[in-house]
């Protein structure tokens, strides 16, 4: 402890028994000055302060494209390499994929669950479809355009995906298990030419797929991808994706879904 002089403590004493508190008085009053000052800062801190990320808002946007390709968008590469860049097709900001004989694709890492947020829409374009494209052998697992929603698993070998596809042939609302692996199924939202060159806007309930596709509760989603590759068929084909969110259940209440 601190021993001060014994002339500042005998003082200090001489003046508490002659009753002058008015040394005592002013630290009080500079105190109380001190904590109104720090209230008011505190309060003009909280109103600056965002609100907390948990409270998130009914619809996520992953990306608007208006700053060019988002950090957070990662590559997979899978065989070449699909080239991937922002640009504006019809008055829109999009990604535009290429693909020329090439496999590779863009993931958004976001940890959600889809109890919470179960709607997937988003819009996309593709030039063509593919002729030698076809979802029930591996050297036909090619397509112009796919979404995928991943749920990560801590084995990887257990990890699922919905890929919700713009098949070659299989009809449009039908899904069959990926060539490869039995763990992603292949959703068909669209098919065939009939609206090659159309910008489609799509909605999908998650949730819901996770269910009827693969049966129980769905572990929460780890990342959102897109891709479009040719590498099975060797062929080429160009898509263009619009921005994609999510969507809550509240918002399903009140829109319903397709």
């Amino acid at each position: 402890m601190k021993k001060y002089p014994a002339i500042w403590t005998r003082n200090w004493k001489r003046t508490a028994v002659r009753g002058d508190f008015e040394s005592v008085r002013q630290e009080v009053n500079a105190k109380n000055d001190m904590r109104r000052c720090l209230t008011v800062c505190l309060s003009c801190v909280l109103i600056l302060i965002p609100p907390c990320l948990s409270a998130w808002p009914d619809e996520i946007l992953l990306d608007d494209y208006k700053h060019g390709l988002s950090p957070k968008w990662e590559e997979k590469s899978f065989k070449g390499k699909t080239e991937y860049q922002v640009t504006r097709e019809d008055n829109q900001l999009c990604i535009k994929a290429s693909s020329n004989s090439s496999a590779s694709g863009l993931y958004y890492k976001i940890d959600y669950d889809s109890k919470e947020y179960p709607l997937l829409m988003w819009r996309w374009k593709v030039d063509h479809v593919l002729s030698k494209g076809d979802a029930r052998y591996k050297d036909g697992d090619d397509y112009s355009a796919r979404v995928y929603v991943i749920f990560p698993s801590w084995a990887f070998w257990r990890t699922k995906a919905l890929n919700y596809v713009w098949a070659n042939k299989f009809p449009q609302g039908e899904a069959v298990p990926n060539a490869f692996t039995k763990n992603a199924m292949m959703i068909a939202v669209e098919s065939g030419p009939e609206r090659t060159g159309q910008w489609i806007e799509e909605k999908r309930n998650v949730l819901e797929d996770y269910r009827r596709y693969f049966g129980g509760h769905p572990p929460k989603v780890g990342a959102i991808a897109i891709m479009t590759d040719t590498d099975n068929t060797g062929e080429a084909a160009t898509a263009w994706y619009g921005p994609i969110s999510i969507l809550s259940g509240s918002r399903q209440q009140t829109q319903g879904t397709p």
